[in-house]
């Protein structure tokens, strides 16, 4: 594409033809449908429900859905709602380690409701972000965003061995050749897709990787089509699935997370205003993608969906493809939406072995903790800034490993001291507030 025609879209109102204006928005779902539903996989696999069940499918079809609805939100637009830009909404990673502990300690119940309020909290932020921001400087984003990668490798490595969680295949199979080798495949084709190819083959690189283990999968006789059989082609939605169950310690530790997810949008808003038409984002837009975004999780929670952000990785098609067009971006949620209502899909996806995933999730597990490093090597490793960091991940990290040494902790608040994410921005925060600067 020629820098005349990257210019002609650099106006986020300007559609392209449809001709084009379909495979680029293809291409944005391709980008991040692997990402987007492996959240909700492992809070269902946290939450005790069955592998392939219909409960973890409906969970999958929600994620897909709002998703869906998510980005509607930010590209349509409505009142203040809304950034106007072409900004992909997705289930995000940063609430994983909260919601896993609460829905293995609490229950579904409670950590949707966490969801639901946690979204609320993150839309009425929309108006005064641009006031707490001082509190969010890289240093504290990056450590966030490095403990979530962190906190996340273990599960992926666990799902690749084949998951303790798996009921399609015997325990004592855990660690052994073949869940590796289908593991490998998802690694070795995604990394040949990403760095071999362009455009939209090397943007789905996990998500054609993760096809290849499950053909791979399929051929050892891992794969279970009996859910796919069983699912209907329509579903309804279900209000409330698990109940109104609320519980402080919960909302409070789904809030700190939605205040840093909210900064990371600031920074995805951004970064797509400069990738896109080479300016900075507005107030407005900043606020706008705010309300988005905590607007779209407090209503996927009312339905059994988790918590939306923006996607980074959709940021860097905008910056790649140079078309700005947020209808482009329209048409990649209206997919999702369409995905999100078709329950064989989401039986498909349930249908997935453990290992499967696994070969994926410790490509995008490790991927998040690279961004967080990414962020963190914005700023001066100064005395000061290493003492927050080293302090800062080794007890959000080491209580995470090391459970037992907050069992006396009451109930939810032990949930959230070994959750890895909450303790280490709680204490990123706390400490580049009070440690002097020299």
């Amino acid at each position: 594409m020629t820098d005349n025609a990257m210019g002609s879209y650099s106006d986020p109102n300007i559609t392209p033809p449809m001709g084009q204006a379909a495979p680029l928005g293809l291409q944005h779902v391709l980008a991040m449908f692997a990402s987007n539903v492996t959240p909700s996989i492992i809070v269902a696999g946290a939450a005790g429900l069955q592998f392939g069940g219909t409960e973890q499918v409906y969970l999958i079809q929600m994620a897909m859905l709002f998703a869906g609805i998510a980005t509607l939100f930010q590209t349509i637009g409505f009142g203040p709602v809304g950034a106007r830009l072409p900004i992909m909404q997705g289930t995000s990673f940063a609430f994983v380690g909260v919601l896993a502990g609460i829905a293995a300690t609490q229950g579904l119940g409670v950590a949707l409701t966490s969801c639901i309020i946690g979204g609320l909290i993150h839309f009425a932020l929309g108006s005064v972000i641009a006031n707490i921001r001082y509190l969010f400087p890289p240093l504290v984003t990056g450590l966030v965003i490095l403990a979530i990668g962190l906190y996340l490798v273990p599960v992926g490595i666990k799902y690749a061995a084949g998951g303790a969680a798996d009921f399609q295949m015997a325990a004592e199979s855990f660690g052994s050749l073949m869940h590796w080798t289908v593991a490998l495949t998802v690694i070795v084709v995604a990394l040949g897709f990403k760095f071999m190819t362009k455009g939209i083959l090397s943007n789905a690189a996990i998500l054609l990787g993760l096809i290849a283990g499950y053909l791979v999968a399929f051929m050892f006789g891992m794969v279970n089509f009996a859910a796919v059989g069983k699912a209907s082609w329509v579903t309804g939605l279900q209000t409330l699935p698990y109940g109104f169950e609320f519980n402080l310690g919960a909302v409070i530790g789904v809030t700190i997370v939605s205040i840093v997810s909210a900064v990371e949008t600031i920074g995805d808003t951004s970064a797509t205003a400069k990738a896109g038409a080479g300016r900075e984002a507005t107030d407005e837009e900043i606020s706008g993608a705010t309300y988005a975004d905590g607007l779209g999780t407090a209503v996927a929670g009312v339905f059994g969906g988790l918590p939306n952000t923006s996607f980074s990785q959709n940021v860097g098609i905008v910056g790649m493809t140079g078309i700005m067009s947020r209808h482009v971006v329209t048409i990649a949620g209206a997919i999702m939406v369409i995905c999100g209502l078709i329950p064989k899909i989401g039986a498909i996806i349930a249908s997935m072995p453990l290992p499967v995933l696994g070969g994926g999730v410790i490509v995008m597990f490790g991927m998040v903790a690279a961004a967080g490093l990414n962020v963190l090597s914005e700023i001066k490793m100064s005395r000061r800034n290493m003492i927050i960091i080293a302090l800062s991940l080794s007890i959000g990290l080491g209580f995470n490993l090391v459970p037992s040494a907050v069992q006396y902790l009451p109930g939810i608040w032990k949930t959230l001291a070994t959750s890895a994410v909450a303790p280490t921005a709680f204490l990123a925060i706390i400490l580049n507030q009070i440690l002097p600067e020299e």
